[in-house]
Protein backbone atom coordinates (compact mmCIF):
# COMPACT_ATOMS: atom_id res chain seq x y z
CA UNK A 1 0.00 0.00 0.00
CA UNK A 2 1.37 3.22 -1.06
CA UNK A 3 1.51 6.13 1.46
CA UNK A 4 2.21 9.40 0.69
CA UNK A 5 4.28 10.86 4.14
CA UNK A 6 5.16 14.11 5.26
CA UNK A 7 7.31 13.56 8.43
CA UNK A 8 8.68 16.82 8.93
CA UNK A 9 5.95 19.33 10.45
CA UNK A 10 5.24 21.58 13.22
CA UNK A 11 2.70 22.65 16.15
CA UNK A 12 1.30 25.11 17.46
CA UNK A 13 3.97 25.84 20.00
CA UNK A 14 6.86 26.13 17.61
CA UNK A 15 8.43 29.79 16.97
CA UNK A 16 6.44 31.27 13.96
CA UNK A 17 3.80 28.95 13.34
CA UNK A 18 0.27 28.79 13.10
CA UNK A 19 -2.31 29.35 16.59
CA UNK A 20 -4.56 26.81 14.90
CA UNK A 21 -2.74 23.71 14.55
CA UNK A 22 -3.81 21.02 16.37
CA UNK A 23 -3.61 17.02 15.68
CA UNK A 24 -7.17 17.87 14.12
CA UNK A 25 -6.56 20.46 12.05
CA UNK A 26 -3.68 18.66 10.94
CA UNK A 27 -5.57 15.73 9.72
CA UNK A 28 -8.41 17.85 8.03
CA UNK A 29 -5.79 19.28 5.91
CA UNK A 30 -3.35 16.14 5.12
CA UNK A 31 -6.68 14.75 3.96
CA UNK A 32 -7.81 17.42 1.73
CA UNK A 33 -3.91 17.70 0.46
CA UNK A 34 -3.65 13.74 -0.15
CA UNK A 35 -1.38 12.70 2.42
CA UNK A 36 -1.97 9.61 4.01
CA UNK A 37 0.94 10.08 6.99
CA UNK A 38 2.04 12.78 9.02
CA UNK A 39 4.73 13.49 11.80
CA UNK A 40 3.33 14.46 14.89
CA UNK A 41 5.54 17.13 15.47
CA UNK A 42 7.48 18.98 18.15
CA UNK A 43 6.61 16.07 21.17
CA UNK A 44 9.27 17.46 23.37
CA UNK A 45 6.78 20.01 24.50
CA UNK A 46 4.88 19.56 27.35
CA UNK A 47 1.46 20.51 26.36
CA UNK A 48 2.12 19.10 22.84
CA UNK A 49 2.77 15.58 24.34
CA UNK A 50 -0.17 15.86 26.45
CA UNK A 51 -2.19 16.76 23.23
CA UNK A 52 -0.95 13.65 21.88
CA UNK A 53 -1.64 11.46 24.40
CA UNK A 54 -5.62 12.79 24.57
CA UNK A 55 -6.15 12.33 20.85
CA UNK A 56 -3.56 9.19 19.60
CA UNK A 57 -3.78 5.59 20.64
CA UNK A 58 -0.79 3.88 20.32
CA UNK A 59 -0.39 0.10 19.50
CA UNK A 60 2.55 -2.25 19.15
CA UNK A 61 2.60 -1.03 15.10
CA UNK A 62 4.42 1.88 16.16
CA UNK A 63 1.78 4.27 14.67
CA UNK A 64 -0.32 6.38 16.20
CA UNK A 65 -3.63 6.71 15.35
CA UNK A 66 -6.58 9.42 15.37
CA UNK A 67 -10.23 8.27 16.56
CA UNK A 68 -11.35 8.17 12.65
CA UNK A 69 -7.49 5.89 11.85
CA UNK A 70 -5.56 8.44 10.51
CA UNK A 71 -1.97 8.05 11.12
CA UNK A 72 0.93 9.71 12.42
CA UNK A 73 4.80 8.66 13.17
CA UNK A 74 6.16 10.18 16.80
CA UNK A 75 8.74 13.03 15.01
CA UNK A 76 9.94 16.29 16.87
CA UNK A 77 12.41 18.81 15.23
CA UNK A 78 15.82 19.51 17.60
CA UNK A 79 18.25 22.40 16.99
CA UNK A 80 21.62 21.91 17.92
CA UNK A 81 23.57 24.84 18.50
CA UNK A 82 27.47 24.77 19.34
CA UNK A 83 31.06 25.58 18.57
CA UNK A 84 33.42 22.85 16.68
CA UNK A 85 36.70 23.74 14.94
CA UNK A 86 36.68 27.40 16.17
CA UNK A 87 33.18 27.75 14.38
CA UNK A 88 29.74 28.25 15.63
CA UNK A 89 27.63 25.13 14.16
CA UNK A 90 23.46 25.54 13.66
CA UNK A 91 22.44 22.43 12.52
CA UNK A 92 18.40 20.98 12.93
CA UNK A 93 17.86 17.48 13.38
CA UNK A 94 14.18 15.34 12.55
CA UNK A 95 13.85 12.63 15.29
CA UNK A 96 11.26 9.87 14.75
CA UNK A 97 10.75 7.65 17.53
CA UNK A 98 9.18 4.19 17.57
CA UNK A 99 6.68 5.06 20.73
CA UNK A 100 5.63 7.16 23.97
CA UNK A 101 8.32 5.07 26.08
CA UNK A 102 10.76 6.11 23.99
CA UNK A 103 10.24 9.76 23.79
CA UNK A 104 9.52 9.69 27.23
CA UNK A 105 13.07 8.95 27.60
CA UNK A 106 14.36 11.93 24.85
CA UNK A 107 12.48 14.24 26.34
CA UNK A 108 13.98 13.79 29.81
CA UNK A 109 17.51 13.24 28.10
CA UNK A 110 16.83 16.69 26.79
CA UNK A 111 15.97 18.22 29.77
CA UNK A 112 19.14 17.65 31.37
CA UNK A 113 20.69 19.86 28.93
CA UNK A 114 18.17 22.51 29.08
CA UNK A 115 14.75 23.73 28.23
CA UNK A 116 11.75 22.27 26.64
CA UNK A 117 9.40 24.14 27.30
CA UNK A 118 9.76 27.55 25.84
CA UNK A 119 9.84 26.27 22.19
CA UNK A 120 7.98 23.19 19.92
CA UNK A 121 11.83 23.29 18.31
CA UNK A 122 13.80 23.93 21.28
CA UNK A 123 17.97 24.64 20.81
CA UNK A 124 20.54 22.64 22.83
CA UNK A 125 24.21 23.07 23.31
CA UNK A 126 24.96 19.56 21.62
CA UNK A 127 27.29 18.27 18.83
CA UNK A 128 25.45 16.11 16.32
CA UNK A 129 27.45 13.36 17.15
CA UNK A 130 26.94 13.40 20.87
CA UNK A 131 23.38 13.78 19.81
CA UNK A 132 23.11 10.65 17.94
CA UNK A 133 25.03 8.59 20.16
CA UNK A 134 22.83 9.38 22.79
CA UNK A 135 19.82 9.12 21.38
CA UNK A 136 20.86 5.56 20.44
CA UNK A 137 21.89 4.74 23.78
CA UNK A 138 17.56 5.35 24.22
CA UNK A 139 17.22 3.38 21.31
CA UNK A 140 18.38 1.71 18.56
CA UNK A 141 15.20 2.43 16.43
CA UNK A 142 15.03 6.36 17.34
CA UNK A 143 16.29 7.88 13.85
CA UNK A 144 18.19 11.08 13.40
CA UNK A 145 17.96 12.41 9.58
CA UNK A 146 19.70 16.02 8.56
CA UNK A 147 16.82 18.05 8.29
CA UNK A 148 16.79 20.70 4.84
CA UNK A 149 20.65 20.17 4.75
CA UNK A 150 21.35 23.16 2.06
CA UNK A 151 19.74 26.33 4.04
CA UNK A 152 21.97 28.54 5.23
CA UNK A 153 21.77 29.06 8.79
CA UNK A 154 20.67 26.12 10.47
CA UNK A 155 21.46 23.20 8.50
CA UNK A 156 24.28 20.18 8.14
CA UNK A 157 25.97 22.11 4.70
CA UNK A 158 24.51 25.55 5.39
CA UNK A 159 26.91 28.40 3.94
CA UNK A 160 26.81 30.03 7.41
CA UNK A 161 27.08 27.50 9.88
CA UNK A 162 27.35 23.94 8.43
CA UNK A 163 30.16 21.48 7.75
CA UNK A 164 31.31 20.86 4.58
CA UNK A 165 31.19 16.67 4.58
CA UNK A 166 28.64 14.25 7.00
CA UNK A 167 31.70 12.87 8.56
CA UNK A 168 32.87 16.20 9.88
CA UNK A 169 28.92 17.05 11.17
CA UNK A 170 28.48 13.38 12.70
CA UNK A 171 32.25 11.84 13.04
CA UNK A 172 31.98 8.47 14.26
CA UNK A 173 28.36 8.76 14.21
CA UNK A 174 27.96 8.84 10.21
CA UNK A 175 27.57 5.52 10.36
CA UNK A 176 24.26 5.76 12.06
CA UNK A 177 22.55 8.58 9.74
CA UNK A 178 21.12 6.54 6.38
CA UNK A 179 18.63 9.67 5.22
CA UNK A 180 18.70 13.25 4.63
CA UNK A 181 16.05 15.85 3.93
CA UNK A 182 16.77 17.75 0.91
CA UNK A 183 14.88 21.37 1.56
CA UNK A 184 12.69 22.89 -0.54
CA UNK A 185 15.48 24.81 -2.00
CA UNK A 186 17.08 21.35 -3.49
CA UNK A 187 16.23 18.44 -5.20
CA UNK A 188 17.49 14.70 -6.05
CA UNK A 189 19.81 15.86 -8.61
CA UNK A 190 21.68 18.53 -6.97
CA UNK A 191 22.00 15.93 -3.52
CA UNK A 192 23.28 13.61 -6.14
CA UNK A 193 25.81 15.59 -7.12
CA UNK A 194 28.22 14.60 -4.28
CA UNK A 195 29.87 11.28 -3.36
CA UNK A 196 30.14 11.29 0.07
CA UNK A 197 25.86 11.21 -0.15
CA UNK A 198 26.12 8.07 -2.65
CA UNK A 199 24.87 5.62 0.13
CA UNK A 200 22.23 8.17 1.79
CA UNK A 201 18.68 7.86 1.07
CA UNK A 202 16.78 11.32 -0.14
CA UNK A 203 13.83 12.36 2.08
CA UNK A 204 11.69 15.02 1.35
CA UNK A 205 9.09 16.83 4.01
CA UNK A 206 7.64 20.22 4.39
CA UNK A 207 8.96 21.89 7.41
CA UNK A 208 5.33 23.16 7.34
CA UNK A 209 4.47 26.13 10.10
CA UNK A 210 0.62 26.09 9.38
CA UNK A 211 -1.75 23.59 7.77
CA UNK A 212 -2.77 24.93 4.38
CA UNK A 213 -2.12 23.15 1.53
CA UNK A 214 0.15 25.57 0.15
CA UNK A 215 2.89 24.40 3.31
CA UNK A 216 1.23 20.94 4.78
CA UNK A 217 2.97 18.52 2.15
CA UNK A 218 4.27 20.77 -0.05
CA UNK A 219 7.44 18.14 -0.30
CA UNK A 220 6.25 14.79 0.83
CA UNK A 221 8.45 10.73 0.63
CA UNK A 222 6.33 8.28 -0.91
CA UNK A 223 6.46 5.19 0.88
CA UNK A 224 5.13 1.58 -0.13
CA UNK A 225 4.56 -1.60 2.06
CA UNK A 226 2.23 -4.02 2.84
CA UNK A 227 1.89 -3.32 5.98
CA UNK A 228 2.00 0.56 7.72
CA UNK A 229 4.20 -0.25 10.56
CA UNK A 230 7.19 1.75 12.28
CA UNK A 231 9.16 -0.93 11.55
CA UNK A 232 8.88 -0.41 7.93
CA UNK A 233 9.22 2.80 7.61
CA UNK A 234 12.54 2.37 9.42
CA UNK A 235 13.57 0.22 7.32
CA UNK A 236 12.53 1.98 4.11
CA UNK A 237 14.32 4.98 5.45
CA UNK A 238 17.71 2.91 6.61
CA UNK A 239 17.97 0.78 3.38
CA UNK A 240 15.68 2.02 1.00
CA UNK A 241 13.22 -0.81 0.79
CA UNK A 242 10.07 0.27 0.16
CA UNK A 243 11.06 3.67 -0.38
CA UNK A 244 9.74 4.37 -3.92
CA UNK A 245 10.32 8.43 -4.31
CA UNK A 246 9.66 12.05 -3.39
CA UNK A 247 7.45 15.28 -4.05
CA UNK A 248 9.73 17.84 -4.96
CA UNK A 249 8.92 21.43 -5.57
CA UNK A 250 10.85 23.54 -8.04
CA UNK A 251 13.78 24.18 -5.74
CA UNK A 252 13.91 28.09 -7.51
CA UNK A 253 10.63 27.68 -5.08
CA UNK A 254 12.57 27.72 -1.99
CA UNK A 255 13.68 30.90 -0.13
CA UNK A 256 17.22 30.22 -0.12
CA UNK A 257 17.87 28.93 -4.11
CA UNK A 258 19.97 31.61 -5.49
CA UNK A 259 22.34 34.13 -3.29
CA UNK A 260 21.46 37.47 -2.21
CA UNK A 261 20.74 40.53 0.48
CA UNK A 262 16.72 40.99 1.26
CA UNK A 263 17.15 44.36 2.55
CA UNK A 264 18.88 45.29 -0.46
CA UNK A 265 16.56 43.49 -2.88
CA UNK A 266 19.72 42.04 -4.55
CA UNK A 267 19.70 38.33 -6.04
CA UNK A 268 22.67 37.03 -7.77
CA UNK A 269 23.32 33.56 -9.35
CA UNK A 270 26.46 31.51 -7.90
CA UNK A 271 28.74 33.16 -10.52
CA UNK A 272 27.55 36.48 -10.40
CA UNK A 273 27.73 36.53 -6.45
CA UNK A 274 31.54 35.35 -7.30
CA UNK A 275 32.38 37.97 -9.17
CA UNK A 276 31.03 40.33 -7.01
CA UNK A 277 33.74 38.38 -4.40
CA UNK A 278 30.17 37.63 -2.53
CA UNK A 279 29.50 40.86 -1.37
CA UNK A 280 26.65 42.96 -1.91
CA UNK A 281 27.28 46.06 -4.27
CA UNK A 282 25.03 48.12 -2.52
CA UNK A 283 25.97 47.80 1.13
CA UNK A 284 29.10 46.09 0.91
CA UNK A 285 28.20 43.59 3.41
CA UNK A 286 28.24 39.84 3.17
CA UNK A 287 25.70 37.88 0.49
CA UNK A 288 23.67 35.25 2.08
CA UNK A 289 25.00 32.48 -0.04
CA UNK A 290 21.64 30.39 -1.25
CA UNK A 291 21.96 26.35 -1.68
CA UNK A 292 22.82 26.51 -5.98
CA UNK A 293 25.98 28.45 -4.50
CA UNK A 294 26.54 25.55 -1.76
CA UNK A 295 26.10 22.84 -3.89
CA UNK A 296 28.65 23.94 -6.37
CA UNK A 297 31.21 24.30 -3.30
CA UNK A 298 30.86 20.83 -2.30
CA UNK A 299 29.84 19.01 -5.31
CA UNK A 300 31.91 17.02 -7.09
CA UNK A 301 30.24 15.35 -9.93
CA UNK A 302 28.63 17.72 -12.89
CA UNK A 303 25.30 19.07 -12.74
CA UNK A 304 24.19 16.37 -14.87
CA UNK A 305 24.70 13.65 -13.01
CA UNK A 306 22.62 10.52 -12.76
CA UNK A 307 22.77 8.33 -10.00
CA UNK A 308 22.63 4.31 -10.63
CA UNK A 309 19.04 3.34 -9.40
CA UNK A 310 17.72 6.33 -8.31
CA UNK A 311 14.74 6.65 -7.03
CA UNK A 312 11.93 8.26 -9.02
CA UNK A 313 10.74 12.09 -8.00
CA UNK A 314 7.68 14.85 -9.19
CA UNK A 315 8.86 17.88 -9.52
CA UNK A 316 4.95 19.95 -8.48
CA UNK A 317 4.17 23.19 -7.07
CA UNK A 318 1.29 23.43 -4.49
CA UNK A 319 -2.15 24.27 -6.36
CA UNK A 320 -3.18 27.12 -4.87
CA UNK A 321 0.21 28.95 -6.27
CA UNK A 322 -0.27 28.43 -9.94
CA UNK A 323 -4.02 29.29 -9.30
CA UNK A 324 -2.85 32.55 -7.42
CA UNK A 325 -0.43 33.05 -10.45
CA UNK A 326 -2.78 32.62 -12.99
CA UNK A 327 -5.46 34.33 -11.65
CA UNK A 328 -3.13 37.51 -10.52
CA UNK A 329 -4.72 37.28 -6.57
CA UNK A 330 -3.52 36.36 -3.64
CA UNK A 331 -3.15 33.03 -2.09
CA UNK A 332 -6.26 32.98 0.35
CA UNK A 333 -8.51 35.18 -1.45
CA UNK A 334 -12.32 34.33 -2.30
CA UNK A 335 -11.59 33.89 -6.08
CA UNK A 336 -8.57 31.29 -5.63
CA UNK A 337 -10.21 28.92 -3.13
CA UNK A 338 -13.03 29.03 -5.38
CA UNK A 339 -11.08 27.78 -8.40
CA UNK A 340 -9.17 25.40 -5.67
CA UNK A 341 -12.78 24.09 -4.22
CA UNK A 342 -14.10 23.24 -7.70
CA UNK A 343 -10.77 20.91 -8.53
CA UNK A 344 -10.93 19.37 -5.02
CA UNK A 345 -15.06 18.45 -5.00
CA UNK A 346 -13.88 16.40 -8.58
CA UNK A 347 -11.12 14.70 -8.11
CA UNK A 348 -11.00 14.57 -4.08
CA UNK A 349 -7.87 15.68 -3.07
CA UNK A 350 -4.89 17.88 -4.25
CA UNK A 351 -2.39 15.41 -5.39
CA UNK A 352 -4.96 13.15 -7.05
CA UNK A 353 -5.50 16.35 -9.22
CA UNK A 354 -1.32 17.10 -9.16
CA UNK A 355 -0.70 13.78 -10.24
CA UNK A 356 -3.93 11.68 -11.92
CA UNK A 357 -6.31 14.19 -13.21
CA UNK A 358 -6.33 14.15 -16.98
CA UNK A 359 -6.27 17.36 -18.82
CA UNK A 360 -9.55 16.94 -20.34
CA UNK A 361 -11.47 16.25 -16.94
CA UNK A 362 -9.65 19.39 -15.39
CA UNK A 363 -11.04 21.60 -18.23
CA UNK A 364 -14.41 20.36 -17.37
CA UNK A 365 -14.01 21.93 -14.22
CA UNK A 366 -11.75 25.37 -14.50
CA UNK A 367 -11.06 27.61 -17.41
CA UNK A 368 -8.80 25.84 -19.50
CA UNK A 369 -5.54 27.87 -19.13
CA UNK A 370 -5.88 26.72 -15.77
CA UNK A 371 -6.14 23.50 -16.80
CA UNK A 372 -2.85 23.40 -18.90
CA UNK A 373 -1.17 24.96 -16.45
CA UNK A 374 -1.90 22.36 -13.79
CA UNK A 375 -0.68 19.53 -16.75
CA UNK A 376 2.80 21.87 -17.21
CA UNK A 377 3.17 21.71 -13.31
CA UNK A 378 2.71 18.02 -13.95
CA UNK A 379 5.43 17.63 -16.30
CA UNK A 380 7.93 20.27 -14.01
CA UNK A 381 7.99 22.85 -16.88
CA UNK A 382 6.79 25.79 -14.84
CA UNK A 383 9.32 29.06 -14.80
CA UNK A 384 10.12 29.70 -11.26
CA UNK A 385 11.94 33.18 -10.45
CA UNK A 386 14.09 31.81 -7.57
CA UNK A 387 14.30 32.76 -3.88
CA UNK A 388 16.92 34.02 -2.12
CA UNK A 389 18.12 35.46 1.17
CA UNK A 390 14.63 34.47 3.18
CA UNK A 391 12.28 35.73 0.20
CA UNK A 392 10.58 32.75 -1.96
CA UNK A 393 10.34 32.06 -5.28
CA UNK A 394 8.23 33.57 -7.51
CA UNK A 395 6.14 31.44 -9.97
CA UNK A 396 6.24 33.18 -13.47
CA UNK A 397 2.79 32.94 -15.81
CA UNK A 398 2.79 34.59 -18.62
CA UNK A 399 -0.92 34.02 -20.05
CA UNK A 400 -3.00 34.52 -16.90
CA UNK A 401 -6.73 34.82 -16.75
CA UNK A 402 -9.46 37.33 -15.47
CA UNK A 403 -12.10 37.26 -13.82
CA UNK A 404 -14.69 38.06 -16.99
CA UNK A 405 -12.74 34.74 -17.96
CA UNK A 406 -13.70 33.11 -15.14
CA UNK A 407 -17.04 34.02 -14.88
CA UNK A 408 -17.79 33.59 -18.71
CA UNK A 409 -16.87 30.07 -18.58
CA UNK A 410 -18.92 29.40 -15.21
CA UNK A 411 -21.44 30.18 -17.60
CA UNK A 412 -20.88 27.57 -19.98
CA UNK A 413 -23.03 24.08 -19.85
CA UNK A 414 -21.36 21.94 -17.33
CA UNK A 415 -20.44 18.37 -18.59
CA UNK A 416 -23.33 16.67 -16.56
CA UNK A 417 -26.23 19.78 -18.93
CA UNK A 418 -23.88 18.34 -21.96
CA UNK A 419 -24.83 14.73 -21.01
CA UNK A 420 -28.41 15.19 -20.67
CA UNK A 421 -28.86 17.33 -23.51
CA UNK A 422 -30.21 14.71 -25.69
CA UNK A 423 -32.40 13.96 -23.56
CA UNK A 424 -34.31 17.29 -22.48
Amino acid sequence: MQHLADLHVHSRFSRACSSALSIKTLEKWAKIKGVTLLGTSDFTHPEWIKELKDNLVEDESGVLKTSSGFPFILQTEISLIYTQGDKGRRVHQVVLAPNFEVVDQITEYLKKNGRIDYDGRPIFKISSDKFVYDLRKISQDIEVIPAHIWTPWFSMFGSKSGFDSLQECFKDQEKYVHAIETGMSSDPPMNWRLKQLDRINILSFSDAHSFWPWRLGREATIFDFKKLTYANLLRAIRTGEGLTGTVEVDPGYGKYHFDGHRNCNITMTPAEALKHKNICPNCKRELTLGVAHRVEDLADRAEDYQRPNAKPFHTLLPISEVLSSMINKAISTKTVWKEYNKLLKRFGSEYEILLNAPENKLAEEVHPKIANAIMLNREGKLKVKPGYDGVYGELIMSDGVNEKELLAEEQKPSSLQKGLGEFL
